[in-house]
Parts: structure tokens; sequence; C-alpha cells
């Protein structure tokens, strides 16, 4: 049969599995909402000489670098990757936005080009990137060594002058920075008064966690079952669900 059919039963498993990790997903991102009441409950904790409970995991003691002050902070650091001071939150901030933002265009990329990637390679006489079995190139998947090596000078080359870029802006904004600003903005899609920067920076840091787990969602799924993930889960991807 054509290996990249799923039978009835697989299908219905994986569509079930996704959606238990979207509404998983979904419940996490709400998570890390800031609370309007964090300052009160912070302060009214205090005077009591008690120490101030994570918003995200409420049987443990809020992390005290963890004050709220980020977007999308709710005190959730179990492991404590967040450091010792300021300084390396603010680190781990910059590489979890970096992150967040490389998560959000693959998770984007990887269906559309297990959707695309044959016909597009087709109109211009090159050929496809996919593998055999028409998933997207990766380390699980393989297929990485069909990438021209262009291909990842010129990711290095971009990846190199964000880096610059962002190093530029920090030193010209110095305490103004915020984690991540590398000077572009060209649709001015910033708003320029502090509610709606937060506002902005809060949805981008959510999607951005989302689109990291969806990643590795997409990487295990065509692991254990070697078929595309726009073909295991057409509901998703594919236009009527895949019956047009």
């Amino acid at each position: 049969r054509n290996p990249t059919q799923v039978n009835p039963s697989q299908y219905n498993t994986i569509l079930t599995m996704k959606l238990a990790v979207l509404s998983t997903a979904a419940a996490s991102a709400a998570a890390f909402a800031p609370s309007t009441q964090r300052a009160t409950t912070s302060t009214s904790l205090n005077a009591e000489g008690k120490s101030e409970m994570s918003q995200a995991l409420p049987f443990a003691p809020r992390p005290k670098l963890l004050d709220g002050t980020l977007p999308g902070d709710a005190g959730f650091d179990p492991f404590g990757f967040a450091g010792d001071d300021k300084a390396s939150l603010v680190n781990q901030r910059e590489a979890e936005i970096k992150h967040a933002r490389l998560a959000m265009l693959a998770a984007a990329g990887w269906p559309l080009a297990e959707l695309w990637d044959k016909s597009l390679a087709g109109a211009f006489g090159l050929e496809p990137a996919l593998t055999s079995t028409g998933e997207s190139p990766s380390l699980l998947n393989g297929g990485l060594d069909r990438i021209d090596g262009e291909y990842w000078i010129m990711v290095v080359a971009l990846a190199g002058i964000f880096e610059i870029q962002s190093k530029l802006t920090k030193e010209e904004k110095g305490k103004a920075y915020v984690p991540g600003d590398c000077g572009f903005d060209p649709l001015g899609l910033f708003p320029e008064d502090k509610e709606g920067q937060a506002a902005m920076q809060l949805k981008e840091i959510k999607h951005g966690r989302i689109a990291m787990m969806a990643i590795v969602g997409y990487a295990i799924q065509e692991a254990l079952y070697r078929t595309p993930v726009t073909e295991q889960t057409p509901l998703f991807f594919k236009l009527g669900g895949g019956m047009f």
C-alpha cells in the first residue's frame, strides 16, 4: 500500500493525541498569562512574612527572580534554569525568545514544505528535498544531506546579522533594552505605548512556547510513524481535512 497512507484506527489515535496536546498547550499558555493581582498578592504575602506561591505551580514557592516583570512570567522554573541573578534571567529570556521565533517559523515551514516542496521543485526543475516518504528533512528523518551547502551558509550569515544587530540595539538602548530586540520592525507592528508593548510581548512568547512544543511533536510523530504530519492529520493541514 502507499507508505504515506494511514489506516483509520491509526489516524484516530494520532488525531486524539494531537487534540490532547493542543488542549494541554492551550492550558499551559493560559498559565503563563500575567495576573493583574500579582502586585497586591505579593504585598499582602510579604506583609505576613510568607513567601509568595508560584502562579503556575500553586503548591510551590515562586522563584525569587521570577517577580512577574517579564511578559509570560508565571513563576514556572522547577529546574532553576533562570539562574542566580537578574543578568542570568535576562540572558535566558533572550535565548527563549530567539528559540521561540525560530520555532514559529519552523512550525509553519515544516508542514508547508511537505505540502508544496514537490510541486515547487518541479516548477523550477529541481530535485525535491523531502525524504523518500515525503517528510521534511530533519535529524530524525534524515535527508539533511539533500540541502545545498549554500542554504546553510545563508542561514548562518542571516543569524549572524541578527545577532550583531541585537548586540548593537542593546548597546544603544542600555537599560531600556528589551530581551530579543534586534531593531527589526519594518511594518511598525510594535506598539508605542507600554501597555500595548507588554501585550504584544506576551502574545509573542506564548505563541513561541506553543510552537516549540509543536516542533517537538512533529519530530516525534514522524520518527514514530514514518509518514508526514500533513498525512497523519490532514484535518489541520489540508483544505477540507484532505477530502478535496
